[in-house]
């Protein structure tokens, strides 16, 4: 590219720069958890209509993808799980064609008494934004839009068809990058902004939910030795998953890119609800269960195995013996995925097209590092033949209590964003 143009376009983003803070303070003041996202959408959909972007806002219907691989068992009501999609369609289509992919919802805030200020009123204190999705990911979904908007201030648009997608669901399922596919949106490469500090994510781990039901026989607690308590009942069984989220973490079952992670996949006791009385010896328990898996690690495979486990694990208890755990997998069924592992021309290309953005932008080569969690990359790397780029900015504490996100940082990866898009897509005149 033009060092002119190249300088043109670096001065466009600092230039709309307090527009971008704008939007991403209104747009982190809607509260989208999973099931309220449809107000963000709404936002997001007018606002890309308004920049030129021909908008596709549909509502994801299960029957549509729960054959397709990728999917993962549905969580709670999809009557409102909208996707939003804006199209920009190229007139030279000479260039290399690109979906910019984020997503909208958000975790829950948890106790709002532990935040320093509410969630999701976002506020500014230097160099940093607070609020719940600050950080992961609206920074990133933002990043993505100006970035075209610092290059139609240049007097330009990409030479490629271009496809900026705010999904819902990444948070529990992917299901909402999964329909994107579904409905056809495909491109050359895939640039997704989760932040990640500024880093190319080269693998990252794929996540299994379940829930493990246990039954009880209840009786008063004065004559407990007659009853079976379901909760304590999920102690061994607790116990023994652990001894599997061990084994799958030994050198011998690692990925490449983990090889010097020792304990790279995570198992996690998210919820554990049981009982009924104080006095009564519960009847019930239901334990919700997060567990990673490496890339290349077969997911029906290590749902057996799961299962193998806890039912092992039940025999060696005279109670659970003769009252076997219920296994229901509902969330996340997601696969590992590492971008480097695909050896493609276009894989290659697109990574050495991104280092070349960001060390303009910086001055330094661009790190790489594998992830112990998942992004929506997986649908497009190893589903729809399509090298998934995952390069956001620095954000603290996403999930936690006064989640934020830094803004140079953010001002960065608008820039390399937007001379990734010129140089990957090509540029047209307006």
């Amino acid at each position: 590219m033009d060092k002119a143009l190249e300088t043109q376009i670096l001065a466009a983003v600092d230039k709309g720069f307090d527009s971008q803070l704008d939007f991403l303070s209104e747009l982190v003041s809607y509260p989208s958890t999973r099931g309220n996202e449809q107000l963000a959408q709404n936002f997001m959909a007018r606002e890309l209509s308004d920049r030129g972007l021909v908008v596709d806002r549909w509502k994801i219907d299960v029957k549509d993808i729960c054959d397709l691989p990728g999917f993962s068992p549905v969580i709670g009501n999809y009557e409102e799980a909208i996707n939003v999609v804006g199209s920009h369609r190229s007139q030279s289509a000479k260039g290399r064609s690109l979906i910019l992919n984020g997503h909208i919802d958000v975790v829950p805030a948890g106790p709002l008494d532990m935040w320093d200020k509410p969630p999701f009123a976002p506020s500014i204190d230097g160099d940093t934004m607070y609020g719940r999705g600050a950080g992961d990911m609206k920074a990133g979904l933002v990043a993505n839009l100006f970035a075209l908007e610092a290059l139609k201030a240049c007097g330009f648009a990409p030479a490629a068809d271009l496809f900026f997608q705010s999904v819902v669901e990444e948070e529990c399922t992917g299901n909402g990058a999964l329909a994107c596919l579904k409905r056809g949106y495909k491109a050359d490469a895939a640039l997704i902004p989760e932040p990640f500090s500024e880093t190319l994510v080269s693998a990252q781990t794929g996540v299994i939910w379940f829930q493990v039901h246990l039954q009880g026989l209840p009786t008063h607690v004065a004559y407990a030795g007659d009853g079976a308590n379901a909760i304590e009942a999920a102690v061994p069984l607790i116990e023994a998953l652990h001894k599997l989220e061990a084994r799958w973490n030994a050198p011998a079952h690692r990925h490449a890119d983990f090889a010097h992670h020792d304990h790279a996949l995570n198992l996690n006791i998210g919820k554990i609800v049981g009982g009924d009385w104080a006095s009564s010896v519960p009847a019930w328990c239901v334990f919700d269960v997060r567990m990673g898996t490496f890339p290349g690690q077969d997911m029906a495979e290590a749902r057996a195995e799961i299962e193998q486990t806890l039912y092992q694990a039940a025999e060696e208890n005279a109670f659970l013996r003769a009252n076997k755990p219920k296994i229901i997998y509902h969330g996340f069924m997601a696969e590992g995925y590492a971008l480097s592992d695909d050896k493609s021309e276009a894989a290659r290309s697109a990574i050495k097209t991104l280092e070349g953005a960001h060390e303009t932008v910086n001055g330094t080569t661009l790190d790489q590092m594998a992830i112990t969690c998942t992004t929506d990359s997986r649908f497009f790397g190893l589903y729809a033949d399509t090298p998934a780029l995952v390069y956001g900015p620095k954000a603290e504490a996403i999930h936690g209590f006064n989640e934020s996100v830094c803004l140079e940082s953010v001002n960065r990866i608008t820039k390399a964003t937007a001379l990734f898009i010129a140089n990957w897509c090509g540029l047209e005149k307006i």
